[in-house]
């Protein structure tokens, strides 16, 4: 199970996703893959020892950023696409959260992002990318 913590600004529009992708969850029976839980970016370090991955609303891209030249994560951070952040469907996250995980054990630093996708405000794609790219 990958245990996916959730994060924006203030909490607001995450606990909103956070909740419907739970509803996703238990519709498509993927309780035993993933676990979501949403916090606000700026108390995320407290519980970040309880996960596997942080992904983060498109609009913290400057504040993960900030964060990483101060201080390591000890997991991987993921900034989501923006059409991925609006239209999140949880088979798509599990997906790129799945991958985003592999990349980290295999030396990529933080963030973590898919080739040619270094500018996440760019990027158009609203699926998972071994979907559209493939890896």
């Amino acid at each position: 199970m990958i245990k996916i913590l959730l994060c924006c600004g203030g909490g607001f529009s995450s606990s909103a996703i956070a909740t419907r992708i739970q509803k996703d969850i238990e519709k498509n029976n993927l309780k035993e893959k993933a676990y979501i839980e949403y916090s606000p970016f700026s108390i995320s370090l407290e519980k970040i020892n309880d996960f596997d991955i942080m992904i983060c609303c498109p609009h913290l891209n400057i504040y993960v950023k900030q964060l990483l030249k101060k201080q390591t994560v000890p997991i991987p951070i993921y900034v989501l696409p923006p059409k991925i952040y609006g239209n999140m469907k949880m088979e798509d996250i599990i997906m790129d959260c799945e991958d985003i995980i592999e990349m980290y054990h295999n030396g990529q630093q933080n963030p973590i992002h898919f080739p040619k996708e270094e500018n996440v405000l760019k990027i158009k794609r609203d699926k998972a990318y071994r979907k559209v790219k493939g890896l």
